[in-house]
């Protein structure tokens, strides 16, 4: 996904869904993680970046389905790019299964109210006609996911006249075996309450390092 600056209207620069986010995230999966691999004998750094690169082919080729596009794979290895293959076909299953119709992907959208900026993965209209939040992971899930969908159901919900009602859609391709794991989730006022005391956080935090 590219990276955006987001600015409100009148050109004041805000964070990003991702970046506020980020605040009281628990670390404790990542460490474990580390923690695992070096028993095993191997580099945790070795091994997060063929990851992400896996990640990253992964999303490239859902957007370029989505777009109807040649994706660009250049500069990837063999590695990523079956890994990466994996994760799409595990993606093109849940789409024949689900039958979502993709209305948007990757637009870049600000809060006026709120002052952050977002870019979701995808808006699709289920059967029904309702719009629902569909957002692609290749990592492990996390409670702080469900935050971030709120957020980028609240950014729709403000810059859109058709809601989001149809509930969100947490998607997790595998990169290692293309497994597919499915959470959906018919409301998220909780994460999105949480998500708005992160917001208020990350402005103190940011008033508190200006007196260091």
């Amino acid at each position: 996904m590219p990276t955006f600056i987001y600015r409100t209207k009148d050109g004041t620069r805000v964070p990003s869904v991702t970046t506020i986010n980020k605040i009281g995230q628990d670390s404790g999966g990542l460490i474990h993680w580390a923690w695992q691999l070096g028993i095993d004998g191997k580099d945790y750094r070795q091994v997060r970046d063929e990851a992400a690169e896996g990640g990253t082919v992964g999303h490239a080729l859902v957007e370029a389905a989505i777009h109807g596009r040649d994706p660009d794979l250049a500069g990837f290895g063999d590695e990523a790019r079956d890994m990466g293959q994996r994760a799409f076909a595990a993606y093109r299953e849940w789409r024949e299964h689900t039958r979502l119709e993709i209305v948007a992907s990757e637009v870049p959208l600000v809060s006026e109210r709120y002052r952050f900026g977002g870019c979701m993965d995808a808006v699709a209209r289920r059967s029904d006609g309702r719009l629902c939040i569909c957002d692609w992971k290749s990592g492990g899930l996390y409670p702080d996911h469900l935050c971030q969908l709120a957020a980028y159901g609240a950014l729709w919900n403000e810059n859109n006249p058709q809601p989001i009602t149809g509930g969100y859609h947490l998607v997790r391709f595998n990169k290692d075996t293309g497994d597919f794991t499915h959470a959906y989730f018919a409301d998220l006022s909780e994460a999105w309450t949480a998500f708005q005391l992160k917001r208020e956080l990350y402005d103190a935090i940011a008033r508190i390092k200006k007196r260091i």
